[in-house]
């Protein structure tokens, strides 16, 4: 019997529509696993679920992509697992800048898959799933700010439904200024409405999903002049029959829900993507934090992300972008410039050492961690994050990498 790959659990407090009906009114409940603190590569159905993210089929080039979704946007309603306040998603976008990760089209995400094209060692592609309006009205001015591209992953039954739901003049402004559109189903459907139909046997069950997966794709190329050749699986929920069907109809790339870096020879059919939450951040801190071998090139080679220019609120050492030629650095931060800070709260966490013991100086305010193992990779992260007196945190951490030219660091392993 064909087995069924859940990778999430719907949270029971945001309801459920009522099962067979078009229901062009809100979307489902999010697209999220139940509980956030599964690691990444780790799936959500439970131990007897098929794996979702396979072993890598052709050689791998030691570039990562980070895949983000999103859903709402809103600055004034409260923060949910689909909704995200506009202020902290331009903080997201801003972090990424800071950082230099670069943030690539769908075009560029699929022409590396098939090998025709390079991308930067560390990249991020932005989907956002529904159709809602506030991607236009909130989302989208934020985006065109930052110059980032992105892809809708439009279901049929929502589209210019009125009330939240985007219009068809809203996804046609964001087309022509540089947006891609993917498919994410007819209706929605919730696991438990596929199984039904499954039920019914195999031609009800072939013509529903064909439905599903078919009726979008011609829906979307018809309204709008792009065409639709990736697919978002509702609720990262997909069978072995959507598999198949997603090749027939054209689909070169589908996407689940599942956390996790997305390798080029990993199957098109089963892509992780992270789904960014309103209520919880550490999905984002994953998503944007780069540790297998996937850093930038030693000497400086690393395509266009030599462009983005990391930017530090507070002097670091070595340098955001820096060069390094030394594998036992030392890492620091002058924090003299931080206002009310409580030394005690002071953390600093460091790729591939997690929490470090990083010593405070009063005198200078100066926060530094000698590195007392050499580092291997060539790009290394470091996070400092604090608070103030009054216990408050600051927007975002400090984050910020450099690279080690491996070359001229070279040491053998057993040194």
């Amino acid at each position: 019997m064909t087995k069924f790959a859940l990778i999430f659990t719907l949270f029971a407090s945001l309801g459920a529509r009522a099962q067979g009906a078009p229901a062009p009114a809100a979307p489902p409940a999010a697209e999220v696993p139940a509980n956030p603190e599964t690691k990444e590569g780790e799936g959500f159905g439970g131990p007897s679920a098929p794996p979702v993210v396979e072993e890598p089929a052709m050689p791998d080039d030691g570039v990562r992509v980070s895949v983000l979704g999103y859903h709402d946007f809103s600055e004034t309603q409260p923060e949910t697992a689909m909704r995200i306040r506009a202020s902290k998603f331009r903080r997201q976008m801003e972090t990424i800048r800071q950082l230099g990760i670069k943030v690539i089209t769908m075009d560029d995400f699929i022409a590396w898959k098939k090998g025709e094209r390079d991308i930067p060692k560390k990249a991020i592609l932005i989907t956002l799933d529904d159709g809602w309006k506030s991607v236009h009205t909130d989302a989208y001015p934020i985006l065109k700010e930052f110059g980032y591209p992105f892809t809708l992953y439009l279901y049929k039954n929502y589209v210019d439904g009125g009330g939240k739901a985007l219009t068809y003049p809203m996804i046609n402004d964001m087309i022509k200024n540089g947006a891609t559109i993917g498919s994410h189903s007819v209706s929605h459907p919730y696991p438990i409405t596929v199984k039904s139909y499954r039920k019914k046997g195999p031609q009800a069950y072939d013509a529903y999903l064909r439905k599903e997966m078919g009726e979008s794709k011609r829906f979307l190329e018809d309204k709008f002049p792009v065409k639709a050749t990736t697919f978002s699986y509702p609720g990262g929920f997909y069978t072995e029959e959507m598999l198949k069907l997603g090749k027939e109809f054209g689909y070169t790339h589908m996407f689940t829900v599942l956390p996790g870096k997305v390798k080029r020879g990993m199957p098109d059919e089963t892509l992780p993507r992270y789904m960014i939450l309103g209520n919880y951040d550490k999905t984002f801190e994953l998503a944007t934090t780069f540790r297998e071998g996937g850093g930038a090139v030693a000497g400086g080679q690393i395509g266009e992300v030599a462009e983005l220019v990391q930017k530090t609120p507070y002097p670091v050492t070595p340098e955001a972008g820096a060069i390094i030629n030394s594998r036992l650095p030392e890492i620091s931060a002058d924090l003299s410039k931080v206002e009310n800070l409580d030394p005690a709260t002071l953390v600093m966490k460091v790729a591939g050492f997690g929490e470090v013991p990083a010593n405070y100086m009063a005198e200078t305010k100066k926060f530094s961690w000698q590195v007392n193992r050499r580092l291997r990779q060539p790009s290394c992260q470091v996070t400092i994050s604090w608070k103030d007196t009054a216990g408050k945190a600051p927007e975002t951490p400090l984050r910020w990498s450099f690279q080690i030219d491996l070359e001229s660091a070279y040491l053998p392993d057993g040194e």
